[in-house]
């Protein structure tokens, strides 16, 4: 069931990377109320260092070391390929805490072999988190006890929407779904907008119609208790625009190469998990 609940009092959070994933979490934490003071965060590069003070009054640290200590929770927004040895660098100043991994493919099983620890929680948010309306995935090794899932679900309650799933490899699903998912829209109005200017529409007329289209289809797909299926077939008359359309893309079987196209992130996602989680 998705949820979008309220985030009760948190405990000082630490981020280990300080990039756009990191950044879209701290300010929704910090939007509700968290204080700034109970966020550290490590972040190498000086130029992230500098946009998280100037827009959150954070002092990042280069490199991890006795300050993550204070911090309950760990919050894990690196890239897969440089997850391990970020790892490495922060275990002696973690092992208290409570871990999240929001690092792509790589499994909780290598994370606990990283950490030395079983209390790790999974998620895959995505990008739309940016603006409070992400929608993510989670799971949790059998060690994170009720309480503690319930502070993950404050921290991810502040990016937008989420839901628990009880078997770690769908994540990879998620991964490709959702994860992936916002760079799909963005590439079907891309073409929209391209379709729309060379029928005679500005650039601008066909952007804003476009992202209108997919906001309000959206919407009411999400108001509404009837199939996807359904709210398709109701917008189509057999002789009509729509069927022209659709039938243009059924004859390139564009469906189906859309779930191809999932299917290769998905393994994509698995892969990462074999390649960086060693």
């Amino acid at each position: 069931m998705n949820q979008t609940a309220a985030s009760p009092s948190l405990p000082t959070i630490a981020f280990i990377g300080g990039g756009n994933m990191a950044s879209a979490i701290i300010g929704g934490l910090i939007h509700r109320g968290h204080p700034a003071s109970q966020i550290e965060v490590v972040e190498p590069w000086a130029e992230a260092r500098e946009a998280l003070r100037k827009n959150y009054g954070l002092q990042a640290q280069a490199e991890a070391g006795p300050a993550l200590q204070r911090a309950q929770i760990v919050v894990w927004a690196v890239k897969p390929q440089t997850f391990k040895d970020a790892a490495s660098q922060a275990k002696p100043h973690t092992a208290g805490a409570l871990h999240l991994s929001v690092a792509a493919g790589i499994r909780s099983d290598s994370i606990a072999q990283w950490l030395g620890s079983e209390r790790i929680v999974r998620t895959m948010p995505n990008t739309p988190a940016l603006v409070g309306k992400g929608m993510s995935a989670l799971y949790a090794r059998p060690a994170v006890s009720a309480p503690e899932r319930q502070s993950i679900e404050a921290i991810m309650a502040t990016t937008g929407e989420f839901l628990w799933v009880d078997d770690e490899p769908l994540l990879d699903a998620v991964t490709a779904l959702s994860g992936s998912g916002p760079a799909y829209v963005f590439y079907f109005l891309e073409a929209m907008t391209r379709a729309g200017t060379n029928m005679g529409l500005t650039a601008a007329q066909a952007h804003q119609l476009a992202v209108g289209t997919f906001v309000g289809a959206s919407e009411l797909a999400r108001r509404s208790d009837e199939t996807p299926a359904v709210l398709r077939q109701r917008v189509t008359s057999k002789g009509g625009t729509t069927y022209a359309a659709l039938q243009s893309m059924e004859q390139d079987a564009v469906g189906e190469k859309f779930v191809q196209a999932m299917q290769a992130a998905r393994q994509r996602a698995h892969e990462l998990g074999d390649e960086f989680g060693k």
